[in-house]
């Protein structure tokens, strides 16, 4: 928008103080709820690390054969600072809780704005609704193994969609300590297998060789950059929450850089700590054989039984934990749509003695209660597949919600770039222009890789019809999105102009109303 630079300036001070006493505290979410710790465990509990240790990690070396899997997740580690750079300078120029279209509307306007904050809402439901399928599954196992009772998947399934709606009213420091509890405890059990794992190393003993860079020769690695880099998703929410700190320019950028190093350094050392446990040499094999079961395979020898049994609980919170961590994100997305006209206003309201976004809450629940129960209806166990609906649910739409997120980080590098160019702070910024260009460069080469391989990512057969539309999903809400914002943009240029502003929305409005 051209007039963005003017309009900020002149907004940006007196709208804060508005926002009180304009249109009542409704329209507003709570500030100073959140501080450095608090944002950080909201932010940290997505990367569900447990999940990834015990899930993504095995899928990884046993569907890729990638030996080198821990020099990727250093690489990614790269690429998502260089993202950061600039992500996170944006963070101290925009604080709304639509982070992703925010930034993308201030950089390339509200038409496209409204096309990213489609395919946030897609993405990022997504992500959220697929791990009900692996909730369940894991819970459901559970049952039959210690209690001797078959209980079907999407019966814990539902139960935890009931919990995690009702947490999406309270206010988000309860969620915060839920988290942060669940959060603490998985890492630090598996910084307890790391550490048994290089104490006691298998046949080639602490050997570096998955950090060498042949191991990432091969016709997989691009699908393993999709599998590595969903394992980071989470670390990009920091901004979602810019309106509930005490200083959004300054803990955003710092959670934002605490996350995804964090992130990077604790998912290299987990990954090297598989391969020495079984020898970089059988990781591939040996991920075959146990799947999903590796870590816990591999804990049984070393620590015992009851430390794989608590394991297999944490599995079970960390999973919850990344459920309501997506969930409230999805609600702040639709709050802040509601409030700038992408979605009804109903949206743009928040519940009254939480502050929370509850009727974003509730459409997230009532998005996640369909999808779950028609894999449930769908769940007729076909002979030799009888896990697919529950699974599939997890494949599916996860591998959807990472696209969709990897495409907002492209456009949001590039917007970055756009957003200090327009502003005349090119000299100033330009660094961060030049390390924001280079991570949208290789953001979008991953997200090529990730269609280009959405068959092998979805367990699905070659030219299988499935290759397409299920990455057409998140093409389709871009175009949506696209449309809408040109609509509003021909019927509605007030609300169009409205696209990305947040709060500095209600100080417009007001200036409006008292002008004659």
């Amino acid at each position: 928008m051209t007039t963005d630079s003017s309009r900020s300036a002149r907004t940006s001070r007196s709208a804060a103080d508005g926002i009180s006493t304009f249109k009542g505290q409704e329209r507003a979410l709570r500030a100073d709820r959140l501080g450095t710790g608090g944002l950080l465990l909201s932010v940290l509990a997505a990367t569900a690390p447990l999940m990834v240790v015990a899930g993504v990690m095995p899928t990884t070396f046993a569907v890729m054969g990638i030996v080198g899997q821990p020099l990727l997740f250093v690489v990614l580690g790269v690429v998502l600072v260089l993202f950061s750079l600039g992500y996170a300078e944006m963070s101290r120029h925009v604080h709304n809780a639509g982070a992703f279209y925010a930034y993308i509307s201030r950089g390339l306007g509200g038409t496209a704005g409204a096309g990213a904050a489609m395919v946030a809402l897609v993405a990022y439901n997504a992500l959220q609704v697929g791990i009900y399928g692996i909730f369940g599954f894991e819970v459901s196992g559970l049952f039959a193994t210690y209690a001797d009772l078959e209980v079907a998947w999407w019966i814990p399934s539902l139960v935890a969609l009931a919990a995690v709606g009702a947490l999406g009213w309270l206010k988000i420091d309860v969620n915060a300590r839920v988290l942060g509890v669940l959060l603490v405890i998985e890492v630090l059990l598996v910084v307890v297998f790391d550490i048994a794992a290089i104490a006691d190393p298998g046949k080639e003993g602490l050997s570096l060789h998955a950090f060498n860079p042949d191991t990432l020769t091969g016709a997989g690695v691009g699908t393993a950059l999709c599998f590595c880099i969903a394992a980071f998703l989470g670390f990009e929410q920091a901004p979602v929450y810019a309106e509930e700190t005490s200083r959004p320019h300054v803990l955003v950028p710092r959670v934002m850089f605490l996350a995804v190093t964090g992130v990077a350094v604790f998912f290299a050392i987990s990954s090297w700590a598989l391969t020495v446990a079984t020898g970089p040499a059988g990781i591939v094999a040996t991920s075959q054989e146990q799947s999903a079961g590796l870590l816990f395979f591999l804990t049984e020898s070393r620590l015992g039984g009851t430390f794989t049994d608590v394991l297999h609980i944490l599995f079970v919170t960390g999973m919850f934990a990344a459920m309501l961590s997506f969930h409230n994100v999805v609600a702040r997305y639709a709050f802040a749509m509601g409030r700038e006209g992408l979605l009804p206003s109903a949206f743009g309201r928040t519940t009254g003695t939480s502050g929370a976004p509850g009727t974003g809450s509730l459409l997230q629940t009532g998005i996640a209660a369909v999808l779950v129960l028609a894999f449930a209806v769908t769940d007729d166990k076909p002979a030799g597949d009888p896990t697919a609906p529950v699974l599939h649910l997890f494949t599916w739409f996860g591998n959807i919600g990472a696209l969709g997120v990897i495409v907002l980080m492209a456009i949001a590098s590039l917007s970055v770039v756009v957003f200090f160019v327009r502003r005349g702070a090119a000299g100033a910024q330009a660094w961060r222009l030049v390390t924001s260009a280079l991570a949208g460069l290789a953001l979008a080469v991953i997200a090529g890789y990730t269609v280009k391989d959405f068959d092998v990512l979805v367990g699905a057969g070659p030219g299988s019809v499935l290759s397409l539309l299920l990455p057409g999903i998140i093409g389709l809400a871009l175009v949506a999105g696209l449309v809408q914002g040109l609509v509003l943009r021909s019927r509605a240029p007030g609300t169009h102009a409205r696209i990305g502003l947040g709060n500095e929305a209600f100080q417009l409005d007001k200036e409006a109303e008292r002008t004659p």
